[in-house]
């Protein structure tokens, strides 16, 4: 009719510029459409490119964002939804069309890792309120989706390389760890949380909003993304016991080891302290430095498109 307003989009598609030339992610794309669903496609090219898409899709009244891409573009696109006034059911849901890397939190969600199931999961799944991560250093504001690092999986993450990741995908991220085994140095750190403190060197340190980061080492097992609270994980500098550690990692699996060496604790906030001076906090890919940061979980900022039975909810949605 003329005169009329456009009907909005069901899906508004943040792609990372990666990936904008895959057929899978084509092909995905055009069978939405085929079944009659308007879908806007968006490429990242530089910085600010999310933030900016975001807020077109909120001017166009878009249903569901997509993030495509990995970890750091889902974090990217919840920053920016997370920035915006309102409450979670005054935006649109959020979805994930993993083409990462790795993609830890779609692998811990359950988030089909092929573009015409992950597309369909976001038309059709349920969109519960879920928890992201605030992080306050140096006057500045950070949220995070899934998980924040620091320690040796920080300098993996950062230091691996990314002709290898294309190559390797996740499997680069533990030829990179092995290769700096024999030069880990400790982070000197003070963490406190409500009923929590602990002070010393640590090789990682995991902030669980997800579970794992840096191509499935997961930091934090018991992790959920609806409880209001983040899993933090510190593993201390092992001394002489790395090579036992070593040996149970080998026979019994990541999560045996992890038991067996790290300190967890499930908080609403904590605040962490260098004591030797300033440090890096992974956040989804991003690393961001100071001498002090303060996390916090923030119940039910954003919906998210997820499976009914996603490990990362505490009840089926």
């Amino acid at each position: 009719m003329p005169g009329s307003a456009p009907t909005p989009p069901a899906l508004w598609l943040v792609l990372n510029g990666k990936s904008a030339g895959e057929d899978s992610v084509r092909d995905a794309v055009a069978t939405v459409r085929g079944e009659g669903h308007a879908v806007a496609v968006r490429v990242t090219w530089e910085d600010g490119d999310a933030a900016r898409y975001v807020a077109e899709a909120l001017d166009a009244g878009a249903g569901t964002i997509v993030a495509g891409g990995g970890d750091g573009t889902l974090s990217e696109v919840a920053q920016a939804l997370a920035d915006q006034q309102g409450g979670a059911d005054a935006l649109p849901a959020l979805a994930l069309l993993p083409l990462g890397t790795a993609n830890d939190f779609a692998a811990a969600a359950g988030i089909p890792d092929e573009p015409a199931g992950a597309l369909a999961l976001a038309l059709q799944a349920p969109a519960p309120a879920v928890d992201l991560l605030r992080i306050e250093a140096d006057g500045q504001r950070h949220w995070c989706a899934n998980l924040a690092s620091g320690g040796f999986g920080t300098e993996v993450t950062v230091e691996t390389d990314e002709g290898l990741k294309s190559l390797l995908g996740g499997l680069a991220y533990l030829v990179t760890g092995i290769a700096r085994l024999g030069r880990i140095e400790p982070v000197e750190l003070r963490a406190r949380g409500p009923g929590f403190e602990w002070q010393g060197g640590l090789i990682a340190l995991g902030l669980g909003n997800g579970r794992q980061a840096g191509g499935g080492r997961e930091l934090c097992p018991e992790a959920r993304i609806d409880d209001g609270l983040l899993e933090l994980t510190v593993i201390p500098e092992l001394s002489g016991e790395l090579a036992a550690t070593l040996g149970t990692l080998v026979k019994q699996g990541q999560r045996a080891a992890l038991e067996r060496i790290a300190e967890r604790a499930r908080l609403p906030w904590v605040e962490l302290e260098g004591l030797a001076g300033p440090f890096t906090l992974n956040l989804d890919g991003e690393p961001l430095q100071a001498r002090r940061f303060r996390i916090e979980c923030v119940p039910g900022r954003l919906r998210m498109r997820l499976p009914v039975d996603s490990p990362l909810l505490s009840q089926p949605s």
